[in-house]
């Protein structure tokens, strides 16, 4: 599988990138057992770049994989916080919970956060800058869905490392259009930095046109790698074998037919609003009169985030 180095930081990374949100208690919760040996499996076939996130709470099976494997791969991971302190407690977790002593790629988790990212999360960035200056991490990066966002990101030379959304229909962008985002990630690439590109398939909207999603971004040269959720070894292959250059369309109708989504139980839900804030996409509404939150479909991205932020454990995926 071909690899690229991730802009101007040095690392290495296949052009694949396993996302570990999928297998996760925010979507599918699969047991320890089965997502090691996913993740285990994906290290064996070639992947060389695992991303994760503190929200996303897949720590403890990359960590047991690169124990069963031996194989130990760029690792990549993000945390919401926004003060020094907060920061400084998810690292601490991230180097624990994975048994390392360094994480390659740390990023501010900031999906739905404007331009004013930088104020807003200034204390977790010094933290992260300190860290780095320590050894504690190799790269500091942001995660973002905003145009604004990535444009920002390509001018500050505190940041080494950009995600941005991007897919062919647009799902997920925020603050401008499809050529928009393209072309701040164009900008972004130019200046130099390391380019991991999410959502490729639109949260698992778009698997049906898996080749022309992929194709749209391969086809824009300015990534690095692309990361795609995966929760099985039948998907593993698919992807990689994609990557290599064999597309198999007829083993496409196996993942599309299970496309997953999301549903407000409206009897557990208490209309405390706090899926609606923790939403990347804006993609929940708010029924004022009868003081329930509901998904609309047209506009979620499947992440699950809403579930991690729901007290009452209303929202579940079918």
């Amino acid at each position: 599988m071909k690899k690229n180095i991730l802009g101007k930081t040095g690392i290495e990374v296949t052009e694949l990138c396993f996302g570990a949100l999928p297998m996760g208690p925010l979507q599918k919760n699969m047991d320890l057992e089965s997502s090691t040996e996913v993740v285990a499996y994906a290290l064996k076939k070639g992947i060389n770049f695992v991303d994760t996130a503190q929200m996303y709470r897949t720590y403890d099976p990359i960590r047991e994989a690169v124990k069963l494997t031996g194989i130990n791969p760029v690792i990549s991971t993000k945390s919401t916080a926004s003060s020094y302190e907060e920061m400084e407690r998810a690292i601490d977790e991230a180097l624990k919970s994975l048994d390392r002593n360094y994480i390659d790629i740390f990023f501010m988790h900031a999906a739905r956060v404007d331009g004013d990212v930088f104020e807003v999360r200034k204390g977790a960035l010094k933290c992260l800058m300190d860290y780095k200056a320590r050894g504690y991490i190799k790269a500091v990066g942001i995660s973002t869905h905003n145009v604004k966002v990535v444009e920002l990101s390509s001018y500050r030379d505190d940041l080494d490392v950009i995600f941005p959304l991007i897919n062919f229909k647009g799902i997920g962008i925020l603050g401008g259009s499809v050529d928009d985002m393209k072309l701040s990630i164009e900008k972004a690439f130019k200046s130099g930095k390391g380019i991991l590109i999410m959502k490729v398939l639109g949260g698992g909207a778009l698997l049906k046109d898996y080749k022309k999603a992929m194709d749209f971004i391969r086809n824009m040269k300015c990534y690095h790698s692309i990361a795609i959720g995966m929760v099985s070894k039948e998907e593993v292959d698919f992807n990689v074998n994609y990557f290599n250059g064999i597309y198999e369309e007829e083993k496409l109708p196996a993942f599309s037919e299970e496309q997953k989504k999301f549903m407000v139980m409206e009897f557990l839900c208490k209309g405390c609003k706090s899926c609606v804030e923790a939403c990347p996409n804006f993609a929940i509404d708010y029924d004022e009169e009868k003081k329930k939150a509901r998904i609309n479909e047209g506009r979620c991205l499947t992440c699950g985030y809403c579930t991690a932020s729901c007290p009452e454990f209303a929202i579940r995926a079918v």
